[in-house]
C-alpha cells in the first residue's frame, strides 16, 4: 500500500506548526460569515481527534471507522461552532497542532495490513491532509498569504 499520505499529513501539520508566529490578532481574523482563524483550528482539531477515538476504537474494540457523514459531519460544526468560538485562539492553535502530531504517530505507526483495513473503510482517516489543508487553505487567503498550490495539490 502506497503510504504517502504520511509525507502529505506531515507537511500539513509543519503548516500549522508555522502558524505559531500569528498573533492573537491574526488567529481572531475572520474566515466567512461565522468562521475565524481560530475556529477553523479549533474544527481540525475535533475532526483529527475524531480520527483519533475512532482508530483507538477500532484497534481496541473492532468499531467501523465509519463513524460520519458528510451531513453528519455540517451537524456536528454547527453545534461545536458556539464552542470553538469560546477557545481562546492561541489555545486552538495549540491543541489542533498537539492533536494533529498525535493522529500523525497513530497513522504512521499503522501495520501494512492495519493501513489496508482502515483505508478501506475510511481512507480520509489515513489521509489527514485531506481535510487540513482545505482549511490552512482558507487560513492562508484569510491572512493574505499566498496559497501554494504545489503544497495543496500534494496535500491532495
Amino acid at each position: 500500500m502506497d503510504t504517502s499520505y504520511n509525507e502529505r499529513n506531515r507537511v500539513q501539520t509543519q503548516r500549522l506548526k508555522r502558524l505559531r508566529r500569528l498573533s492573537d490578532e491574526d488567529l481572531r481574523r475572520p474566515i466567512g460569515e461565522h468562521w475565524t482563524v481560530a475556529v477553523a483550528l479549533a474544527h481540525i482539531q475535533h475532526w483529527d481527534g475524531r480520527a483519533v477515538g475512532a482508530l483507538e476504537a477500532w484497534r481496541c474494540h473492532g468499531l467501523p471507522l465509519t463513524l460520519w457523514t458528510d451531513r453528519e459531519g455540517t451537524a456536528v460544526n454547527d453545534v461545536r461552532l458556539p464552542f470553538w468560538r469560546e477557545l481562546a485562539p492561541r489555545e486552538a492553535l495549540e491543541q489542533a497542532i498537539k492533536t494533529a502530531e498525535a493522529l500523525d504517530r497513530i497513522v504512521a505507526d499503522l501495520s501494512p495490513a492495519e493501513a489496508e483495513a482502515v483505508a478501506a473503510q475510511r481512507y480520509r482517516v489515513l489521509d489527514r491532509s485531506l481535510h487540513r489543508s482545505e482549511h490552512l487553505d482558507e487560513v492562508d487567503r484569510a491572512l493574505g498569504i499566498q496559497v501554494d498550490e504545489k503544497t495543496a495539490r500534494r496535500a491532495r
